[in-house]
């Protein structure tokens, strides 16, 4: 039988990689495009509804927003949509899963199942990968304000003492070494340990079909994409953000392909495809992106009521309420927060007794940088968030496919986002099910 694993690259940009590979890097990457082809998938054609956290849902359940209706990071888990891990175990394949994107663990007897940072939902790993996964959860919802828990530490030494391969123990020294001038060689550690704990788990369990989600391209682009050697345009990063001669584009890019040669050398006869979701263009203008360094302390601080407060990725995060009343309240509070200027803080999407929030100011915060809550003043907002990125790279809804099962002449043109599901089925020889389909939209 075919087994496939489904690399989810998570925005990366294609044309930009062949642009790298023009100048001599890539070899392993520019080999799949050259001999295997890429198309391009579509997905939605609002801008504030072309997020990953929709798109790898769509990804995974074969349904357009539309239909699935999850828009938010983390919302996937009040729904019950059949997603493509436990419709494969319906039709008897072993499946893993290592941190899918707001994707719901609804597998009943997966070899492995590791979600996101960002999803609460139950695993299904070792009590080791178990510690691992919530030390890297503690990690990167608080990258911001660059904390570690003690605990969360020793879960992390533990977990890539582990699974961490030899072959890659310079890889994981010089990221550790440069994490202090380049912040975003966090970002690609996690990367290349994600991909180590697959190739390990893959190998212990043997699934007829497993999935790896990376990250580090899409941060990285989102931060630093004006400082990359392929960028046309005309924005620059100041240098207290990045030196103008380092291009972390390239470097994610090239572990990328050195991750991809580790997955084909370690499986050679295993099917393999390579998903972007959506990818990334450059941004025109300066905008920055802030987030909130204790998130409860901020809320008590102007009197905004809540039952518990959760980061979400970047700028956004989430509140629990005890009622709808508390929710109306803690909305009216958060609308009330304006620049001197009149302008918001935060953008507040009520959903009942929950709310998620983003902090949306786009400017630069100086110290003295004033507001108000209601009719009350307060100074000093630079001293309760983090400084996050300027944004340099924007969502596009095309995204990039390809699949080793196929040759340059039968891979080109454009299909769905939402057909990736059936063309999994279609290489591991069974269906996808019209049924699913009605289930989900029912």
């Amino acid at each position: 039988m075919t087994k496939l694993l489904f690399v989810e690259i998570n925005e990366v940009n294609f044309d930009d990689m062949r642009a790298y590979g023009v100048q001599g890097y890539l070899p392993e990457l520019m080999g799949l495009m050259d001999r295997h082809g890429v198309a391009k998938t579509t997905s939605e054609q609002d801008y504030e509804e072309l997020e990953p956290w929709i798109q790898w849902v769509t990804a995974h359940t074969g349904l357009a927003l539309a239909e699935h209706n999850v828009f938010r990071l983390g919302d996937i888990v009040k729904h019950d949509i059949p997603q493509i891990w436990e419709h494969l175990e319906e039709q008897g394949l072993k499946v893993g899963a290592i941190s899918p994107m707001n994707a719901k663990n609804r597998t009943g007897n997966a070899a492995f199942f590791v979600p996101d940072p960002w999803t609460p939902t139950s695993l299904t790993a070792s009590p080791l990968l178990e510690n691992l996964y919530f030390a890297v959860a503690q990690a990167v919802n608080d990258n911001a304000q660059d904390r570690l828990a003690l605990r969360s530490k020793f879960a992390l030494l533990a977990g890539a003492g582990t699974y961490a391969r030899a072959v890659n123990y310079g890889q994981y020294l010089a990221l550790a070494r440069g994490a202090k001038k380049g912040p975003w060689s966090k970002a690609m550690f996690l990367d290349l340990l994600l991909s180590d704990i697959l190739i390990k788990e893959t190998r212990r369990t043997a699934p007829d079909f497993a999935s790896l989600f990376l990250n580090a391209g899409a941060h990285i682009q989102h931060h630093y994409m004006f400082n990359s050697a392929v960028y046309k345009g005309e924005q620059t990063n100041p240098e207290w953000v990045i030196g103008p001669h380092q291009d972390p584009m390239l470097d994610v890019y090239r572990l990328y392909d050195r991750i991809v040669g580790q997955i084909r050398q370690a499986f050679p006869k295993t099917r393999l495809m390579l998903a972007t979701g959506l990818h990334q263009d450059p941004h025109p203008e300066t905008t920055f992106y802030w987030r909130l360094k204790d998130h409860a302390a901020y809320l008590t601080k102007i009197g905004v009521p809540f039952a518990c407060a959760k980061p979400r990725m970047s700028r956004d995060f989430f509140i629990e309420c005890i009622s709808e009343e508390q929710a109306a309240e803690a909305e009216r509070i958060l609308s009330s927060v304006k620049a001197s200027d009149g302008t918001k803080l935060f953008d507040v999407d009520n959903r009942g007794r929950d709310l998620f929030v983003m902090l949306v100011w786009s400017h630069d915060i100086e110290a003295d940088f004033s507001y108000t809550v209601g009719k009350r003043a307060f100074i000093g907002l630079r001293d309760d968030v983090a400084f996050v990125a300027i944004k340099n790279g924007q969502h596009n809804g095309i995204g990039y496919f390809l699949d080793t099962g196929l040759s340059a002449d039968a891979m080109h043109g454009t299909f769905p986002l939402a057909e990736i599901p059936v063309k999994i089925c279609d290489a591991l020889g069974v269906s996808w099910r019209e049924t699913a389909r009605s289930q989900a939209i029912a």
